[in-house]
């Protein structure tokens, strides 16, 4: 064999070697660009809200439903305001001087949200397509259903959906709220007024004879006047997915929202002492008579936390 042969031999097997190591080095960047993107983190999500650099988050919430949102003695009290607490430190606004609590009636929910006099809504707020058009949800953080209450006076005569229809009672509902559609899709003509506190001011004055409301907005008065009323358990036939309202054009907030709720959920899946659980104990739970779990919010993105690591699978 000459030199010439074996030089050209030579270049044809460098040519060769040289093709393969390219084809190699291209998948291998195929598989890199096939690779899932570094999840965002917390920080980086927070920077995306309109929230990021406010001194203060305002939260609005009810003053006059006792167990859920109530003003006493100054101080803003109830399951709302717990969860509204936790959702506001781990959002980093945790402390008086932090938080601030905007009283809000059913009917001023949505306005609230839609002009800005509030950055949240955590006031039994429930998650309804219709609502979804003009507000954002997070959640939900609480299942209810929509019950009555009667006064004791009244015991055994306001026991049915039918009963409700009979014009010699006078029903009463908030304006704004599910249950005054409810209400309205059974066929019940309610009168509307701003909140359940004033139904059950009504009712104790003579000027109506029954109340509609959520299950825990209920339970609430009842714990206020447990001898003058009693719960009347309605098959109206749906459930009322309590959320937290968040501006519509503000995903990333709603997001943060969603994902430290769903952080509490699963603390009370692995047997902790969740921050919904231990909210709940000390302020619903002795007043409902079944036993209550935090559900599972919907719409939960996967972030990379504070004190978290990010998922390897």
């Amino acid at each position: 064999m000459n030199a010439g042969s074996s030089q050209s031999r030579l270049r044809s097997v460098a040519s060769t070697l040289a093709v393969a190591l390219t084809l190699t080095l291209a998948a291998a960047a195929g598989c890199d660009s096939r690779k899932e993107p570094d999840l965002p983190s917390v920080q980086e999500k927070m920077r995306e809200t309109h929230i990021y650099g406010q001194s203060k988050l305002r939260i609005g919430v009810a003053t006059n439903e006792p167990l859920m949102g109530e003003l006493r003695n100054g101080q803003h009290v109830g399951f709302d305001v717990e969860i509204a607490k936790y959702i506001a430190a781990s959002l980093g606004y945790e402390g008086d001087q932090r938080l601030e609590f905007v009283p809000v009636a059913t009917e001023e929910r949505i306005p609230a949200l839609q002009g800005g006099t509030v950055d949240l809504v955590v006031s039994s707020f429930s998650i309804t397509e219709e609502r979804k058009k003009v507000v954002s949800f997070a959640g939900p953080y609480f299942v209810t259903t929509q019950e009555v209450m009667v006064p004791t006076r009244l015991r055994g005569k306001i026991s049915t959906i039918e009963d409700l229809r009979n014009p010699d009672y006078k029903i009463c509902t908030s304006g704004g709220s599910t249950s005054e559609a409810e209400l309205g899709g059974h066929q019940v003509k309610a009168l509307v007024v701003k909140t359940v506190g004033d139904c059950v001011a009504g009712i104790r004055a003579g000027r109506y004879d029954a109340v509609s409301s959520d299950e825990t907005i209920l339970a609430g008065f009842l714990a206020r006047h447990p001898k003058e009323f009693e719960i009347v358990d309605m098959p109206f036939g749906t459930s009322e997915l309590l959320g937290v309202g968040v501006p519509i054009g503000d995903p990333a907030l709603r997001d943060l929202v969603a994902f430290f709720l769903q952080k509490s959920y699963q603390q009370g899946r692995d047997e902790q002492a969740s921050p919904w659980q231990t909210s709940y104990n000390r302020t619903l739970g002795p007043w409902l008579k079944a036993e209550k779990r935090q559900p599972q919010p919907l719409e939960v993105p996967k972030l990379v936390d504070f004190d978290d690591k990010a998922p390897t699978k």
